[in-house]
Order: C-alpha cells, then structure tokens, then sequence
C-alpha cells in the first residue's frame, strides 16, 4: 500500500490502474473463507500489489497479513479488468483494479483476524454467502462456483 501512497501523493485522486491479487481459500468441507472488511461488506482476502512483487506474492503476502494463513499451492483462475471495474471510493481517489483470482485448498495455520483491516474472518458454504457479500466478490467467486 506504501506504493498506492506515494503515487496518490503525486497525482491526487487521478485514476489509476492498480494491480491486485485475491484467493478463494476452499476448506476440505468445500467451504470458502470470507473477510468482513472494515470497509464495509465481506469479501474475499487480497488487496493490491507492491513494487517488486508478482501477482503470486502479493496473494499470499495479503493472506497471511489478513487471515494468519499460509497459502501452499495457487490456482490462477481467471484475471479481471475493464470498465466495471472502475471504482471511485469516499475519499475521492479513482482507480481500474486489474485483479488476478487465485484459489487453493491447501493452506495452514490458525486463522487470527487482523483488527485493522478485518471484523470477521470465517467460512462460507457456496451456495449461501452472506447477503453483504460486495458484488465485485460474487463477480470473482463465479469463475471457482463454475469450476467445482
């Protein structure tokens, strides 16, 4: 996040491309783990990538800095970007999220939610997520939905 705030401070609230990964953890009881954010509704773990970073690094560095968890193994899914994936948030900024989708069933440790960044952390059966499940993550978990 260090990056997004060196360039916000270059170009104001200007839109920007920004890369980003997110990983649809599955337990072996075909559960996914969702992250309350404190932003608002739930979602999947992820966020944007650092300089020097791949897209891999940044899915397992935002993982273990949301939920505690080591992720083994990635699946890339699928990639999205384009216009529906404009978003302008509160305080003005405005951004194109180029987003990679990653799943995995192989992942340990003890989940410990981050406070500053999470309310909750917990699974999901597919087939009822929570109604406050923000539709960028419902966009992102279709692809694993259809692969399972």
């Amino acid at each position: 996040m260090e990056y997004v705030k060196e360039l916000r401070r270059k170009v104001g609230h200007q839109p920007l491309i920004l890369p980003g990964a997110v990983v649809a953890i599955v337990n072996s009881d075909n559960r996914v783990l969702l992250q309350h954010r404190t932003d608002g509704g739930w979602g999947l773990p992820g966020g944007l990538m650092e300089l020097g970073e791949s897209l891999e690094d940044t899915a397992r560095r935002e993982v273990k800095e949301e939920t505690n968890l080591q992720v083994g193994q990635l699946t890339l899914l699928q990639v999205f970007s384009g216009p529906e994936f404009y978003f302008k948030i509160p305080n003005g900024d405005e951004l194109y999220s180029v987003t990679a989708l990653y799943w995995t069933k192989d992942f340990y440790g003890d989940i410990l939610v981050n406070e500053h960044e999470s309310l909750d952390v917990r699974f999901f059966e597919m087939n009822n997520l929570p109604e406050t499940l923000k539709e960028e993550y419902r966009t992102y978990l279709a692809p694993l939905l259809e692969s399972l």
